[in-house]
């Protein structure tokens, strides 16, 4: 079983350096959605992974529909505020690959996605309503963790 984490047009580079080394460090692989608000270079997203970049497992996909089709993923979660179901109430089945979903930073996922996976929605439980949401790399960060702590990995 492995842990992808997929972002969907991710727009800030420094975000996804985040994001990539917190998957080398989980051992998650990562899947980037076109098109990126940035380029994959050093200056921008690999300088935010530090020298972990090299040993990130990841793909580029020129869309959703390519990614669907290259993965075929059955184990499949869009986080998004509008969910009604936590991700503390959900149990990870060990037999699959879990996958991921985030959306872009300013607006999140498209309703021609979540319309799609209604069913396959969730939230991170927030405690303050003094913020509207989490930091990308944050909610990538808690989501990750609570599926490598329910598999103990």
């Amino acid at each position: 079983m492995a842990v992808h984490v997929v972002l969907f047009q991710p727009q800030i580079p420094n975000n996804t350096g985040n994001i990539g080394r917190l998957c080398v460090g989980t051992d998650c692989v990562l899947h980037l959605i076109k098109p990126l608000g940035f380029e994959i270079t050093d200056t921008q997203v690999k300088r935010s992974g530090l020298d972990y970049w090299p040993h990130l497992t990841y793909h580029v996909h020129d869309s959703f529909e390519d990614f669907i089709k290259d993965f075929n993923p059955e184990q499949l979660y869009l986080f998004t505020a509008h969910a009604t179901a936590s991700i503390w109430d959900t149990s990870f089945s060990l037999e699959q690959d879990v996958f991921l979903i985030f959306g872009r930073e300013a607006d999140g996922l498209p309703e021609t996605i979540t319309s799609k996976y209604s069913n396959q929605q969730l939230f991170i439980p927030m405690f303050s309503h003094r913020v509207r949401c989490y930091n990308l790399a944050n909610a990538v960060a808690m989501a990750v963790m609570e599926v490598k702590r329910q598999f103990n990995t």
